[in-house]
């Protein structure tokens, strides 16, 4: 990644949950961090889609994965992957014994058909 516009890597994260899914008691697939403030949301394949609405509302380019073992970066202008980047502040991601999807109790017996594909 060359260029770092839209990314602080001071900034933590702002929960270990997608931010709108947990004030409404929704559920993700998979979370999302934004490379600047660090807000987390969930992916485009959640029912919400909140990390992609944060940035189309805020114009904050670049999110990371926020899933264990993922460290990749998105940029939504280039609309491309970036396997690496800089650091960010800790966490990386969320806990390890947060359910995919989670948060557990809150997902839906038929969350597969509830998925954006």
């Amino acid at each position: 990644m060359t260029e770092l516009r839209g990314i602080d890597p001071t900034v933590a994260p702002s929960g270990t949950g997608c931010a709108e899914c947990e004030a409404t008691d929704g559920w993700w697939l998979h979370l999302r961090r934004c490379a600047q403030c660090g807000h987390i949301g969930c992916c485009d394949n959640s029912p919400e889609q909140h990390a992609t609405r944060h940035a189309k509302e805020t114009g904050h380019p670049i999110i990371r994965s926020f899933e264990p073992g993922e460290s990749w970066f998105w940029s939504y202008p280039e609309e491309d992957y970036y396997e690496k980047g800089p650091e960010l502040a800790p966490p990386p991601h969320h806990p390890v014994d947060q359910g995919v999807p989670g948060p557990a109790g809150r997902v839906p017996r038929d969350w597969q058909s509830k998925l954006h594909t």
